[in-house]
């Protein structure tokens, strides 16, 4: 079975696919070459069985291009040529329409159902906008309701009044198509004589041009049509002609099943050598969690021997060391390299190389640009991308809980951002697909064959008036390749860098509040959730609980930070002072404050503390305010442990920062009252009791090493 047969298994047969082609309905449009636009409208014709007739395949284009005003005369030449054949034929129906930017959204039997009931003999597409000559308006019949304009990128009519339509074309190829059949149509005489009206109402034609807010997607169980809701009616075709939705293709949005045919097309199997891709990494700016980046690189589900991966550091903090422990773990260390960051050396001249580097390589198959405010989660993301068989495609990724994502839905007239209707859904994934955006950054595919063909010259990045990444878009749109965005799967999210400080030893400590879910993902322990739900919870004394809270690295880096500020000193100093507030018993500490990660520290303590705490003591509930919280140091030649005393707090936690008997031996805490010991602390885990009152206790001695834990008084 052949993948056409294959498609249209899958649908619905006659209420989805009226596959049956009417015999006297010829489709016409003009091409001079294959373009990604052209292959889509291509399937968009065989997926509804329209018969097809290319004119001016492969011949060169005279007609208009990005910065002319007005063009177009080369179609009116072709389409001449090749309604001479067909003048005599009156049964024959032609529709003539644009191709790079038109897709069909029905079949042939609702086209002429339509076309028949606008009882017409040629009905063309009807816009909001006059083009090219506004000084024409005038001369336009009013109308009450529907669009007023002449648009030439869509008609329809019988052949002799078509072929009578053209006969006295005489102009230039570079001449405009549009004012051609605008003066025709506003010559009463011929108007009446070819029997000549416009699509007023979008129930055939709809251009997007201007109809921002009149076009959404109609979701029907598995249908899904393009729908102008300012007139209630469903358009058979859709021309993104204009600055609006001009780079968003309606693949996904007319037929669901249209993607299942790339799907198929390009499927990469087990079985098969997957393609040579070269990965680009980009650390253009502070950046949090990048080692965490480094280690998400090593599970990418793809082989190392097909793979060449360059790093482009312009980040003095990230080291090169680390951005070199991925050698042997993520690629073969001949196909590794490390690009320094040069001085005035911009991102966007560093992927002009690696683009470049793919280029000239033809064993080079696909390019990843990926920066490194991606969190890429989904170790089969490369795999999913060349499955699509696009020339270029994005994964979704997005801010947690936000709509900052790496696309745009559509573009303002000016060519910046503008939101679709269907942005929204997208973002969140109440609408999956494939869907061609006019632009995407942070990370994207592009096939090597593409670089090496239509995005092949200048640099794709440089524009003077717009910024490198917009430029990229536009130079990719403006060559004819459409970008894809895919949200079939779930694959990440991006980080969010505006409050990333690097003043600290261990920056990342400090990212609660700007990325809550990475910093839970690389802080909290790993069975914290388990213990929220009331596992993985101990008693060793009454009313002390003993749970997960920390990983290694959180108490690792916490300790460093200390270290590193190192103005240990007695608790009792006036300096350690906080809101009022002492400690009981003087220990060599640091507290919060001194290194400014109060804030930091209470939100922890409110987002993690507070919830078990509700749990473990029913009741009782706290906002987790203290006037105390700091890291104590114990060394057998300092401070080794502490006399019997009440903490000054409703409860109190106390978290090992390290290992007994790995980093030092002895220490643990004693409550008096219940004559109960807890001897060998967990690095990571928290001890919480009651303060004042009941749970008097002394700090055991440490008697070899150094011991560190956080200790925080709570109240209400």
């Amino acid at each position: 079975m052949g993948w056409l047969e294959k498609k249209r298994s899958w649908v619905p047969f006659l209420d989805r696919c009226q596959w049956g082609a009417e015999k006297n309905l010829l489709v016409l449009t003009v091409a001079t070459k294959e373009t990604e636009g052209f292959t889509r409208f291509k399937r968009s014709a065989q997926f509804f069985n329209y018969k097809i007739q290319v004119l001016g395949l492969d011949e060169e284009w005279h007609g208009e291009d990005d910065k002319a005003a007005a063009g177009g005369g080369q179609k009116v030449r072709l389409l001449k040529s090749a309604l001479k054949q067909h003048a005599d034929k009156e049964d024959l129906i032609i529709l003539f329409t644009e191709s790079y930017d038109v897709l069909f959204a029905s079949g042939p039997a609702e086209l002429l159902k339509k076309f028949k009931q606008a009882k017409s003999k040629v009905v063309f597409s009807a816009e909001n906008f006059i083009y090219p000559d506004r000084r024409l308006e005038a001369k336009y019949p009013q109308v009450r309701d529907g669009k007023r304009f002449l648009g030439s990128g869509g008609f329809i009519g019988y052949a002799p009044n078509l072929n009578k339509l053209v006969e006295d074309w005489k102009g230039q190829d570079n001449d405009s198509d549009q004012l051609f059949y605008t003066n025709i149509f506003l010559d009463p005489e011929k108007r009446e004589s070819i029997n000549i009206s416009l699509d007023r109402r979008s129930r055939i034609f709809q251009n997007l041009n201007g109809a921002l807010d009149e076009v959404v997607l109609k979701f029907e169980n598995s249908r899904v049509r393009a729908r102008n809701l300012l007139y209630d009616t469903l358009p058979v075709m859709i021309h993104g002609n204009g600055p609006t939705k001009v780079s968003r293709s309606l693949e996904r949005e007319v037929r669901c099943e249209l993607i299942a045919t790339d799907l198929f097309l390009g499927r990469v199997t087990e079985d098969e050598e997957l393609p040579f891709i070269l990965i680009g990494i980009f650390i253009e700016q502070p950046t949090p969690f990048f080692s965490q980046f480094l280690k998400r690189l090593q599970t990418l589900h793809y082989p190392k021997k097909r793979t060449q991966l360059f790093i482009h550091n312009h980040v003095s903090h990230i080291s090169s060391r680390l951005c070199w422990q991925t050698r042997e773990s993520i690629t073969p260390a001949t196909s590794q390299k490390l690009l320094q960051p040069l001085p005035k050396l911009q991102g966007s001249v560093s992927e002009t190389q690696l683009m470049d580097l793919c280029r000239q390589d033809p064993s080079c198959e696909y390019y990843l640009s990926l920066d490194a405010d991606v969190v890429l989660k989904n170790p089969e993301t490369v795999r999913i991308l060349i499955e699509q068989n696009k020339q270029v495609i994005a994964p979704l990724v997005s801010r947690h809980g936000k709509l900052w994502s790496n696309f745009w839905g559509a573009l303002s007239p000016e060519g910046y951002y503008a939101r679709s209707e269907d942005y929204v859904d997208i973002v969140q994934r109440r609408r999956v697909g494939i869907w061609n955006v006019p632009y995407i950054s942070n990370i994207y595919l592009i096939k090597g064959k593409t670089l090496r063909s239509e995005l092949d010259q200048g640099n794709l990045f440089q524009s003077s008036k717009l910024d490198a990444d917009m430029a990229f878009c536009q130079n990719v749109r403006d060559r004819g390749v459409f970008m894809f965005l895919t949200n079939r799967h779930s694959f990440g999210h991006i980080l969010s860098l505006e409050n990333y400080e690097t003043t600290h030893l261990h920056n990342d400590l400090w990212q609660i509040f700007s990325n809550p879910e990475d910093w839970e993902e690389k802080y909290i322990h790993e069975n914290y959730t388990a213990a929220l739900k009331g596992k993985l919870v101990e008693m060793p004394c009454p009313d002390v609980y003993w749970f997960p809270i920390f990983t290694d690295t959180a108490c690792d880096e916490l300790v460093e930070e200390m270290e590193n500020f190192g103005q240990w000193s007695a608790g009792g100093n006036v300096d350690n002072r906080i809101q009022g507030g002492y400690e009981n018993v003087p220990t060599i500490d640091i507290h919060m404050n001194q290194i400014r990660f109060e804030r930091e520290w209470y939100k922890f303590l409110l987002e993690y503390i507070a919830p078990i705490t509700e749990k473990l003591y029913p009741g009782y509930y706290t906002k987790t305010q203290f006037e105390l919280a700091f890291v104590v140091r114990y060394r057998p030649d300092e401070q080794p442990s502490l006399v019997p005393h009440h903490d000054a707090s409703t409860f109190t936690i106390n978290i090992a920062l390290n290992h007994v008997g790995i980093d030092y031996e002895g220490g643990g805490c004693r409550f008096l009252r219940y004559n109960c010991s807890v001897r060998a602390p967990r690095k990571g885990w928290t001890l919480m009791h009651p303060g004042r009152l009941t749970h008097y206790h002394e700090g055991l001695p440490t008697t070899k090493g150094t011991r560190y834990i956080a200790v925080s008084f709570l109240d209400p």
